[in-house]
């Protein structure tokens, strides 16, 4: 939006001039030839190219207003000099304004997909853009612009008035507007890049949103006209405050790109940060990781606990994990038929891996029996050890009976002293004998 050196514009009254002159019908004829045109090699490129991605497709969605548009500039340049070209230049910011409306309107919905003020913010732009256009072709917007001006204040050195804060606001708002549709561009070719390991991918798409953000304020800054420079004041108050107060942030974010980068915790991991929090990776964001454990329950975990205290990734190079469960058999027990049994059981499983094999081992010779140890491997700790281990259990203790093998339990034996005789008797409870009298 600049002003119009020229003075007043009453684009409006000049074509309700050209109206009343024979040459109109030249100047309709010239305007539905453009348009015709436009329309034709739309359709044509429609037709030839109909699978187009990214900014291709745009191109493609918006190829008729901005043929139409290109052909009446260059009709206009062609004609002035012949005759008056009125109704060419109306419909030059028609078209215009109808291209900057479905352009905001496509990168909004590009840009905030899921946004339930999505319409509503739509439809503010296109109230203010055809409601700007109405004012430029009533000849109002020149006026409005002076206006507008001689409200004026210093910023620093620079002097500032009303028209270039909301000129600024405008194209500000707009260049963000382009910069988030160009990383929506760059995410979508990014998470279609199968290649490409998912965490450097999060990288890649935060550095590039970043990227495009801050190259869309310095641009939009230079394009009203404020020193950038001047910026250096906030720079330094930003700097001083992630010294002082946004510390703990600035070092979760600092490291979030550190696990991104070096990849040592990535989506789907099985990780421990201590005996309460145990997880699988479900999201990693620049500030905080979100662990989901096996009941439903969500940690957000600040990445700066990531990187700076000791991680137990069960999947970090492999997804085997090794679990464990423990039985006991009498000393009259066949010890090899039983060792023999352990290792079927875990080989019929299936979530168990027959690579590693289940092994089971002699531990210890204790009070009540000789204590056995079965381990067996698994892929998929993921879906958790607690189901797994009570269904081997079950089949270790329903085959032990069938075999006649037997699983001891603790006991103790009370004697009872009294008279010439004692009197011994055996009950369940601890291993040590008790004597009473």
């Amino acid at each position: 939006m600049k002003k119009n050196e020229a003075g007043p514009t009453h684009l409006l009254l000049d074509l309700w001039h050209d109206l009343q002159q024979p040459d109109i019908y030249w100047q309709l004829i010239a305007l539905l030839a453009c348009l015709g045109l436009a329309w034709g090699l739309a359709a044509l490129l429609q037709r030839r190219a109909p699978d187009r991605q990214g900014l291709l497709k745009v191109l493609q969605a918006q190829a008729f207003p901005l043929l139409a548009l290109v052909l009446l500039v260059a009709e206009r340049a062609a004609l002035e000099a012949f005759m008056n070209v009125h109704v060419i230049k109306v419909a030059v910011p028609l078209l215009l304004s109808l291209t900057v409306v479905r352009a905001v309107h496509h990168m909004l919905r590009r840009s905030f997909p899921k946004a339930l003020w999505l319409h509503s913010v739509g439809k503010f732009f296109s109230i203010l853009i055809w409601g700007w256009l109405a004012l430029y072709l009533t000849g109002a917007s020149t006026e409005i612009i002076d206006a507008l001006e001689t409200v004026s204040f210093k910023m620093g050195k620079q002097e500032v008035n009303l028209w270039m804060i909301l000129n600024g606001a405008v194209v500000m708002v707009l260049t963000l507007l382009a910069s988030l549709w160009a990383a929506s561009l760059v995410e979508s070719r990014l998470m279609g890049a199968s290649d490409l390991d998912s965490s450097l991918r999060i990288v890649l798409i935060r550095v590039s949103k970043a990227l495009f953000v801050m190259l869309a304020v310095m641009l939009s800054f230079s394009m009203v006209g404020l020193d950038i420079t001047a910026l250096s004041v906030f720079t330094g108050a930003l700097g001083a405050g992630l010294g002082l107060g946004l510390q703990k942030i600035a070092s979760n974010y600092v490291a979030g790109f550190i696990i991104l980068l070096d990849r040592s915790i990535r989506l789907g991991n099985l990780i421990q940060i201590d005996a309460n929090t145990t997880g699988v990776v479900t999201e990693i964001t620049t500030r905080y990781t979100v662990l989901r454990n096996l009941v439903g329950v969500e940690f957000i975990v600040p990445n700066e606990a990531l990187v700076a205290s000791i991680v137990q990734n069960q999947t970090f190079t492999d997804s085997r994990v090794r679990v464990g469960t423990s039985v006991a058999v009498a000393y009259s027990a066949d010890l090899e038929k039983a060792v023999a049994l352990l290792e079927e059981i875990a080989r019929n499983h299936p979530r168990v891996l027959p690579d590693p094999a289940p092994l089971a081992l002699v531990v210890m010779f204790a009070d009540s029996g000789i204590n056995l140890d079965l381990g067996f491997w698994i892929n998929d700790p993921d879906q958790g050890t607690g189901i797994l281990r009570s269904e081997i259990n079950m089949e270790i203790w329903r085959r032990f009976r069938q075999e006649g093998i037997e699983i001891p339990f603790p006991q103790r034996e009370v004697r009872l002293l009294g008279g010439g005789a004692a009197t011994a008797a055996t009950v369940p409870g601890r291993n040590d004998p008790v004597s009473g009298s």
